[in-house]
């Protein structure tokens, strides 16, 4: 009989471990559940709410894709897990599973912040993205304050905590924000200011990367202030916890990140809804149970390059253990990102700093732009597929090459 493997979420982590799993093992039946019908391409996202690319180029609708690849697709949301029963409830149905790869994401949690709902703007969803492009249609001159919410961790000491999820986007939105601004000519007329809640802006990178981007950004005349946490946001300033405030006439922030109802629900993680795995992506517990991407706790900082890794890490541990044969993928983790500046220019950032590596790099220019561009068509339009392996390759050598001429 055939293994049954349930995946539950079908963004970049999910859609990675099925992919690797079809490609490695023939005799499991796969499932992947989701409560979205699309999988959505989040670094796409700040084109949709700055240069108003079309939302539906950046959702991959996923009963297709999963049924075109020979899995079952099931558009529900899971309720309960049952580990020592090997099943898991939804709303309407129970479904046990030999194996279960848990990529749910986290929770962004926008009513945390105290007057989001009226006046906040964000580009982590595909419906708030589309709202600040409307709003940005109409914008014409003020104050605008981009920042990331502080989330709070459970203590592994194997991790290191972060202050914000990720703030690539928040240099993301910052850069095409300053770019539009002038292509409307009213750059002159709009302050940006960028807030952090660490004590260090890009604190998941380190010392050649902040060299590197601070000419660009106090080029661009953007204001960054550190160890500044949200509390409010009005119609026309900012309140942070220290009593100080902003005035701000559009106010666009990452939110904080929670764990899941389902992961709390089933005493399977830790106090604040994320689950701590070994290094194959294993529950220490719960032996066949997978967890990748946002919703593991080992996922610092919340990057869609090591939900990816750990969606193939995964599935080569599932496979070794249902076939016997194979090798489990190794887990090195290192922030990649490439945040897009406006028009042909971008900024990539490659480090390893964090995890105790001496990789810490940056490439400006259409070269970035361009392996933006190419990455970010490339999955869409594959459904989700990342580049062939040949052209990973490449880009690592090229890389290295940079990182070896490149000293900054």
């Amino acid at each position: 009989m055939n293994k049954k493997i349930i995946i539950v979420g079908g963004g970049f982590g999910g859609l990675s471990a099925f992919y690797s799993l079809k490609k490695s093992l023939s005799n499991v039946d796969i499932t992947l559940i989701d409560s979205r019908t699309t999988s959505l391409e989040k670094p796409s996202l700040p084109e949709v709410a700055f240069i108003g690319k079309p939302v539906n180029k950046v959702q991959i609708p996923l009963k297709n894709v999963v049924e075109r690849n020979g899995g079952k697709y099931v558009n529900g949301e899971v309720k309960t897990i049952d580990p020592s029963q090997n099943k898991i409830v939804l709303e309407n149905e129970e479904m046990n599973y030999d194996y279960l790869v848990l990529a749910t994401g986290a929770v962004k949690n926008y009513n945390g912040i105290d007057g989001f709902k009226d006046y906040g703007y964000s580009i982590c969803d595909d419906d708030h993205a589309q709202k600040l492009y409307e709003k940005m249609i109409d914008f014409n001159g003020g104050n605008i304050v981009i920042g990331a919410a502080k989330t709070e961790w459970a203590d592994h000491p194997a991790v290191k905590k972060l202050s914000a999820p990720c703030e690539g986007p928040v240099g993301e939105a910052m850069f095409m924000l300053d770019y539009a601004l002038r292509q409307k000519a009213i750059r002159s007329k709009t302050t940006i200011t960028v807030f952090s809640p660490g004590e260090i802006f890009f604190e998941d990178v380190g010392p050649k990367v902040h060299k590197a981007l601070e000419p660009i950004i106090k080029a661009q005349n953007i204001n960054v202030l550190t160890s500044k946490i949200i509390k409010s946001i009005y119609k026309d300033h900012v309140e942070f916890t220290d009593g100080s405030t902003l005035e701000s006439d559009l106010t666009v922030v990452i939110p904080e990140y929670k764990g899941t109802d389902v992961v709390k629900n089933s005493a399977i993680g830790d106090e604040k809804g994320f689950i701590m795995t070994d290094d194959t992506m294993r529950h220490a517990q719960y032996k066949n149970i997978f967890v990748v991407g946002d919703i593991n706790a080992i996922s610092m900082p919340k990057l869609g390059h090591i939900a990816v890794m750990q969606g193939q890490i995964a599935a080569s541990a599932i496979s070794k253990d249902v076939s016997g044969k194979g090798d489990i993928l190794p887990f090195n983790p290192e922030v990649f990102c490439i945040m897009n500046r406006g028009g042909i220019e971008a900024t990539m950032i490659l480090s390893n700093y964090l995890y105790g590596g001496k990789t810490d790099i940056t490439l400006d220019g259409p070269i970035a732009h361009m392996m933006k561009w190419g990455f970010d068509d490339y999955y869409f339009y594959t459904k989700g597929h990342m580049p062939p392996e040949f052209m990973q390759n490449g880009l690592e050598k090229f890389l290295q090459i940079l990182k070896g001429s490149i000293s900054r």
